[in-house]
């Protein structure tokens, strides 16, 4: 049994401190930096872009897990794989060739996430799920960090789990948004490999002691 990996939001990270936010994790039980890149497009915010996740990367120990929210991706696949992105997550809702957009990540030497936004089933994905090294559920809606959990969220992990061991994909389960002490134990028990935490890490007292006891 793998333990649960976690991953911190960088999006609720103090930017004014960055690296030193990034070395928090680094030196942290956490086990990837979650990147979140916004465009005003696909979502309402934005976020960052290629240098600040370059700085990040100059920093970070860890492997970075970057998600893209926004339109049209397969522009940036080569700059994200140059910044060292070992995860590339694309949104569902933003692919018009999916097929070809995961193998183009994976041609390009990193993993390929999908993401699902609150409103998308997991059953969309039955035909593609063999292809997908990560399935990112979105437990809030995207673009703006310290919303509230979404409760359907459970049985949309189970839904997923399920359609993961009927097709022998080895696709792991990323929960985004919301997630805190109160519901990471029963988002694992569902089936959720990879806790994302932004506001609940970084804006508690003690990060480090929070990650662990996300972990825990």
């Amino acid at each position: 049994m793998q333990k649960t990996k976690i991953a911190p939001s960088l999006l609720a990270a103090d930017f004014g401190n960055l690296q030193r936010d990034v070395e928090l994790v680094n030196n942290s039980d956490a086990d990837w930096h979650h990147i979140d890149v916004m465009d005003g497009v696909f979502v309402p915010n934005i976020s960052y872009g290629m240098p600040v996740v370059k700085a990040i990367q100059k920093h970070a120990t860890k492997p970075l897990d970057v998600h893209l929210m926004i339109v049209d991706p397969d522009r940036y696949i080569k700059e994200f794989a140059n910044l060292g992105a070992t995860y590339l997550t694309v949104h569902y809702e933003a692919c018009t060739h999916l097929h070809r957009t995961l193998q183009a990540i994976k041609v390009a030497g990193m993993k390929a996430g999908v993401a699902l936004n609150p409103h998308t089933p997991v059953q969309l994905l039955e035909n593609i799920i063999q292809d997908i090294d990560l399935v990112c559920v979105m437990s809030v809606n995207p673009g703006f960090g310290g919303q509230s959990f979404i409760a359907n969220t459970f049985d949309k992990v189970r839904a997923l789990k399920a359609l993961i061991t009927a097709r022998g994909s080895k696709a792991l389960i990323e929960i985004d948004g919301g997630v805190s002490t109160a519901n990471a134990k029963e988002l694992v028990a569902a089936g959720a490999d990879v806790l994302v935490a932004g506001s609940f890490v970084f804006k508690s007292t003690d990060p480090i002691a929070t990650i662990k006891s996300l972990k825990a």
